[in-house]
């Protein structure tokens, strides 16, 4: 059989693009806040080790693991941010409570990051025991504070990435509205365009 990898938040350093203009929101729930304020300063230590400055990381507090996807939109909506990191912690218990609170903070929260078109991190632990969330957050298999991190920084370069590219195109788009006699743009009023305003027979008539 083979052997579980350990610690799951092992990454590649290199591939992390550079943080320092970027700026971030951390949303943390307070419920199982062992759990999360553990997930909170694994988030906070790795955006700093990339570059990430003081000043552009912003933490903020929620009731529970519930309450993220209202605080994500509300923010979004509110501050401008590169992006929003979610913590939480929803250990399973005895009653279905467990599936109908995480099915409805994953969903919640992939929805406020497409209406808003800004990365909003899942960072949330769904661990049958409290022991298992431990190993995940700070214990022997990682931190997924850690990984939301990293997750939210290379989002925030793919996001710059795409719309850089998004402006080239548009850049070479307005070419294409220029004379290339005298570069200057087209007139909607010269007078060899086939249109003339000035003529009422040109419009269509009513009756």
């Amino acid at each position: 059989m083979a052997e579980k990898k350990k610690n799951l938040s092992e990454y590649d350093v290199t591939s992390v693009p550079d943080a320092t203009a970027m700026s971030f929101l951390i949303l943390v729930s307070e419920w199982n806040h062992e759990i999360t304020f553990a997930l909170r300063d694994g988030a906070v230590q790795t955006l700093k080790k990339h570059g990430a400055l003081d000043d552009n990381i912003t933490i903020k507090y929620v009731p529970g693991s519930f309450e993220l996807p209202t605080a994500a939109k509300i923010a979004a909506k509110n501050i401008i941010v590169d992006a929003i990191i979610c913590l939480g912690c929803v250990i399973q218990g005895e009653t279905r409570h467990f599936e109908f609170i995480n099915s409805a903070v994953a969903h919640g929260i992939t929805n406020v990051s497409i209406d808003m078109e800004l990365p909003v991190i899942f960072g949330v632990l769904t661990p049958d025991t409290m022991e298992q969330a431990k190993d995940r957050a700070g214990g022997k298999h990682g931190n997924k504070g850690d990984e939301a991190a990293i997750s939210a920084i290379k989002m925030v370069d793919l996001n710059d990435d795409l719309c850089a590219e998004n402006d080239l195109w548009w850049a070479d788009m307005d070419e294409d509205f220029y004379d290339d006699d005298d570069d200057e743009f087209y007139d909607d009023d010269d007078d060899d365009l086939p249109f003339d305003d000035d003529r009422n027979d040109d419009y269509p008539k009513l009756n």
